[in-house]
């Protein structure tokens, strides 16, 4: 089945480009006659681009590297206590502060691989996926294709910005998912110390493991919705992927300037990590409120700006 065919188009006998634009031509006097959208065919569109995106052999390599890290992370931390050592080196300057918890508690490893690829690891890998999104079919030479499909520019997006969240969704289920097997396996099971102090029960910090997972995948709303504008502005998907790669480094480098502290809090990723509160008791969601909200601006004044290039784009190849 090809790439336009599955997003549920059809052709009449005869025709050539009419197989993949998703229209219904008469042979005899070469009219086209759009039909009308429905749903199904919406539906249809989302399940072509959520196939596309996870049948290339890139997101799978990005999603088992991902996997990977929380086993390296309970490989090397069992290693270091086996030997006799302790977690961050004792001295109180090492790794995250959930790594001191891993060997008394399994389920820390979820929250500290989710802290560990956070800042590097999952930015990078939605960055090559919503850079490739519109400039990876332009590139292909397929775009132009999918343009006259009945759905329009304007639906063809959305399908494209909903895939690369669910492709935000399953990168940060893959370390969570990862996380918890390895240090099921590695590392005993029990009650949950919170960061107040305070001891919860397994379940519920098996529900609050969840929660988190949400929320990290929830925080990479805003730099889905930059990446995809990025990849309105050029036919090159290894151009849209480097700019948006590149971008996440620069805003991640200015986040941690002192003397830019005034623009801090309106950076994308400045609040990424508050999701450690969700390890408090009672849960403190102020921050946590504040790296959602911005998501939302983010997402909204990059969604605009991509769906006001995508529409006015001159596709002639």
């Amino acid at each position: 089945m090809s790439r336009v065919e599955d997003a549920g188009t059809d052709t009449d006998a005869g025709t050539g480009t009419g197989a993949r634009t998703g229209t219904s031509t008469d042979t005899g006097t070469g009219s086209v006659a759009s039909r009308a959208v429905s749903p199904l065919w919406t539906f249809g569109l989302l399940r072509s681009e959520l196939t596309t995106t996870f049948r290339r052999w890139r997101t799978l390599a990005l999603l088992g590297v991902l996997a990977a890290v929380p086993v390296l992370i309970g490989i090397a931390i069992k290693i270091e206590t086996g030997d006799g050592g302790s977690v961050g080196g004792g001295g109180g300057q090492g790794g995250p502060a959930f790594l001191t918890q891993i060997t008394n508690n399994g389920l820390f490893l979820v929250f500290a691989a989710l802290a560990a690829t956070l800042p590097v690891f999952l930015p990078m890998a939605v960055g090559v996926v919503a850079g490739d999104s519109v400039a990876g079919e332009a590139n292909a030479g397929t775009l132009r294709y999918l343009l006259v499909a009945p759905a329009g520019r304007t639906r063809l997006l959305l399908a494209k910005y909903a895939a690369t969240l669910v492709f935000c969704l399953a990168a940060t289920v893959a370390v969570a998912v990862s996380a918890l097997i390895v240090g099921a396996l590695l590392f005993p099971l029990g009650e949950v110390t919170t960061i107040s102090g305070t001891r919860i029960s397994f379940g519920e910090g098996l529900l609050r493991a969840l929660l988190i997972a949400l929320v990290v995948a929830a925080s990479l709303i805003g730099l889905a919705a930059l990446g995809l504008f990025v990849s309105t502005l050029t036919n090159s998907g290894i151009a849209a992927m480097a700019t948006t790669v590149g971008l996440v480094i620069t805003v991640q480098i200015l986040d941690t300037i002192p003397q830019l502290h005034g623009i801090h809090p309106y950076l994308f990723p400045h609040y990424w990590l508050s999701f450690a509160d969700l390890l408090r008791e009672p849960f403190y969601w102020d921050d946590v409120l504040r790296n959602l909200g911005l998501q939302g601006v983010y997402a909204a004044v990059f969604g605009s700006a991509a769906w006001a290039r995508f529409t006015a784009k001159d596709i002639s190849a």
